[in-house]
């Protein structure tokens, strides 16, 4: 029995490290720089190698809160076996496994979560519907969302009734609120994630507006360093802001991605006393190959085939993106990043009048997101099922 229980474990992880290979090659490993490398900011291969890093470094800091709400929060009423985890991660890796090779950006939250939730009903499992409706709310909202203030952004940035350099500082200090705001950790009780702001306001000694404090605080060192680097370098600057923001969607990614590769192996590893933090480590690692070995296709991809996009578009489409991937991570909400992404690439595309967009490419990849969550539930449901039958 314990041969049998070590080889179904070691293929329960050898599935888990598919899923995360497929994630890193086609969700995180792509999108976050795909703006940056669509505008000539970075080449296709460094784009790749820069995302693996700070990918693995996001699912350590910021994974455990996605990771456990897909092990443990999208079924209810069983405990996910490790049969039923293998028939989930399998297929959802081979859905966006095909989407990466077809060119493609399957949406990688869409297919484990139909996964999971297959197998969960096949089980005999019950539907956890308050976590659907949080799930679907941000699933449909966050093209709008996304693609709104992306175009919004673009507008204000390729206009001119806005002066470039305070805008551009103003957008900057936003970003450095949110990332005063962003829980990691390393800051936090075991257990737990604190942001930078609620680690350092306790030692002002000025009560409940210590965070208020240092959010302000940071946002505006952020804001006044990137007016004076725009007023030394435009064109430089512009560069360095939008590499930054690749960078911070990077490291997004993998705290969100990362729980979409691991989640399954959450009830089954920790029975047998593995910590939630050594799979974080396996399974951004995975992510990380993924993203040194296959990303460079999805990357090109996503940068040429969606919009043609300059700095400043790619600019606004890494804000509301590097916003919402947060959102989902504090909430624990398994989240598309090829969504997120593209959407916001297409609003910024249409802020300079439909500047490059691909409708055709558009609807194609909208029909693969309805159809990558359809088709796994129901793949997840039937394989586990016949396995069943068959066993």
């Amino acid at each position: 029995m314990a041969v049998v229980t070590v080889a179904t474990l070691g293929v329960a992880g050898a599935a888990s490290l598919f899923m995360a290979w497929s994630i890193g090659a086609g969700s995180s490993g792509s999108t976050p720089f795909a703006p940056a490398v669509g505008a000539n900011a970075i080449s296709v291969m460094r784009a790749g190698l820069i995302v693996g890093v700070l990918g693995l470094m996001g699912a350590i800091l910021q994974g455990a809160n996605v990771t456990e709400a897909v092990g443990t929060e999208l079924i209810g009423g069983v405990t996910l076996t490790a049969g039923a985890a293998i028939v989930a991660l399998l297929t959802a890796a081979a859905l966006v496994a095909i989407g990466v090779f077809a060119g493609y950006p399957i949406a990688t939250a869409f297919t484990v979560t139909g996964a999971v939730v297959g197998v969960g009903l096949a089980m005999g499992g019950d539907p956890a519907w308050p976590k659907y409706s949080e799930i679907l709310t941000l699933w449909v909202l966050t093209p709008f969302v996304g693609g709104g203030v992306a175009y919004v952004v673009a507008r204000g940035l390729i206009g001119e009734k806005i002066p470039q350099r305070p805008l551009t500082a103003a957008l900057a200090g936003v970003v450095g609120a949110i990332v005063a705001n962003v829980g990691f950790a390393l800051l936090g009780p075991a257990g737990e994630q604190a942001s930078l702001s609620e680690a350092v306001a306790p030692g002002l000694g000025v009560g409940e507006i210590g965070t208020p404090l240092v959010t302000v605080a940071f946002a505006s060192i952020v804001a006044l360093a990137v007016y004076a680097d725009l007023g030394r370098d435009r064109e430089g600057a512009q560069r360095r802001f939008l590499l930054a923001m690749g960078g911070l969607v990077a490291f997004s990614a993998g705290g969100s991605q990362v729980g979409l590769a691991i989640g399954p192996l959450v009830p089954i590893f920790s029975d047998v006393g593995v910590p939630l933090w050594a799979l974080l480590v396996g399974g951004g690692a995975g992510l990380l190959v993924g993203s040194w070995t296959g990303a460079p296709r999805m990357i090109k991809a996503i940068s040429q085939d969606y919009a043609s996009m300059g700095p400043r578009r790619s600019i606004s489409a890494l804000i509301p993106s590097f916003a919402i991937a947060q959102t989902a991570v504090a909430f624990g909400i398994p989240v598309s990043f090829n969504e997120i992404i593209v959407s916001a690439i297409v609003g910024a595309g249409y802020a300079a009048g439909d500047a490059g967009v691909s409708r055709a490419k558009m609807g194609y990849t909208v029909f693969a997101w309805i159809a990558s969550l359809v088709g796994s539930l129901g793949l997840g449901f039937g394989v586990y099922t016949a396995v069943q039958f068959v066993l």
